[in-house]
């Protein structure tokens, strides 16, 4: 285990399993509590532009952080300072909610400090992440997996949910992976891309086949934004004792 500075008076704890075998004691390696409620975020990094980015911010600030809090839960998702792995860092830390925030990243695609290159297309740590989880790989959307499981290792039994936000096909992977974890998933319409290619199918249209597929699981659902009280009642429901 390391711990890194993120600048700005932050820290992270990072572990870098090698193995999915390696992956309960990299988890224990970082001091969380097991058998808490788990959030996982996923959606849309790049392809994310900054008037959609402020268009969702109050859908982090006024729901998911809140829910978090409630529910005393840990966020996972992918770790950089892109997308919705940005706001849900920034609305952590406007809204001061404590729950950690656990970056699953492919180490060879992340700066990671004190290393300061921005070669090969790498991109930064989100630096309101508290505990990072750098696994191997050699392209984005080698994380997905290991981000399943270790929302999967914190829960430890207890509830947790996927939400996915906007997305592109890696966030497909991602929905894939929480679907074969047994974790259900809330797609929130009207975020764009691949939320509404799913939110799509779910509502009847399956001329896409791969939406159509991750729909077809009874772990999928969606409601619409900016329907803000029925996705905070959605996740409240899925994320009960």
């Amino acid at each position: 285990m390391q711990v890194i500075d993120l600048g700005g008076g932050h820290t992270a704890r990072v572990v870098r399993p090698r193995r999915f075998a390696d992956l309960a004691a990299a988890v224990g390696e970082l001091g969380l509590d097991r058998g808490r409620p788990v959030l996982v975020v996923v959606g849309g990094a790049s392809g994310l532009d900054e008037p959609g980015k402020e268009r969702l911010g109050s859908l982090f600030s006024q729901v998911l952080v809140p829910v978090a809090r409630e529910r005393n839960a840990a966020v996972v998702d992918g770790g950089t300072d892109s997308g919705v792995m940005q706001l849900i860092g920034q609305a952590l830390e406007t809204e001061e909610a404590s729950c950690p925030l656990v970056g699953v990243a492919v180490e060879k695609k992340v700066i990671a400090p004190p290393d300061a290159s921005e070669s090969g297309g790498r991109r930064a740590l989100e630096p309101h992440h508290t505990h990072f989880v750098l696994v191997p790989g050699s392209s984005w959307g080698d994380e997905s997996p290991w981000l399943a499981r270790v929302a999967t290792e914190i829960a430890a039994g207890a509830p947790s949910a996927t939400v996915l936000i906007n997305g592109g096909e890696i966030a497909l992977q991602d929905v894939a992976n929480s679907v074969a974890a047994g974790r259900p998933v809330l797609v929130i319409k009207g975020t764009g891309r691949s939320a509404d290619r799913i939110a799509a199918a779910l509502d009847g249209d399956h001329t896409d086949a791969e939406a159509a597929h991750l729909a077809s699981s009874s772990l999928v659902t969606a409601v619409s934004w900016p329907e803000g009280t029925a996705v905070r009642a959605a996740l409240e429901k899925l994320t009960a004792p």
